[in-house]
């Protein structure tokens, strides 16, 4: 199953996220569920994705 929009993550994903973290949590997402198959794996790697790209982004303001 795809996400089409940020509507349609799940209402966990989308009260904790900013629209921003939202894109790339889907896109991350997205991309898994084609190559694997397996939304398990799938949420795993797209929440992996969002806490990278904080994680670099609060590096660059220390």
């Amino acid at each position: 199953m795809f996400y089409k929009t940020n509507q349609d993550l799940p209402l966990e994903i989308r009260d904790r996220l900013s629209e921003a973290a939202q894109d790339l949590y889907r896109a991350a997402y997205n991309s898994t569920i084609q190559w694997y198959g397996e939304a398990t794996k799938a949420h795993k790697v797209a929440a992996s994705a969002v806490k990278m790209k904080l994680a670099r982004d609060l590096s660059i303001l220390v």
